[in-house]
């Protein structure tokens, strides 16, 4: 089983509405900056910024996980063109 890690990350950001949640904590770190939290405005920016990227890096473990255990998260990584299934007989030697 192959995982094609770009359509892997596309699909996870899809179903887990990552624009939609990092823009407003990235909105939310910097009132919090202009407000007078400096420190704690930087660090929910931070959270806003790199939380999403780390969650798009684990995403072709997160979506073998999830295939493994749901049979409706396996089609739908199949439908996606996420997951490819090999011929053990195809491959070269």
């Amino acid at each position: 089983m192959k995982v094609d890690r770009a359509a892997a990350e596309k699909l996870l950001a899809r179903r887990l509405l990552l624009p939609l949640v990092a823009l407003p904590v990235l909105g939310i770190g910097v009132a919090l900056a202009l407000i007078g939290h400096l420190w704690l405005g930087i660090l929910v920016f931070l959270l806003g910024f790199v939380g999403p990227r780390l969650i798009k890096r684990s995403a072709p473990n997160f979506i073998v996980t999830q295939a493994l255990r749901d049979a409706a998260w396996y089609a739908d990584a199949l439908q996606a063109g996420v997951l490819k299934i090999e011929d053990p007989a195809e491959r070269p030697r």
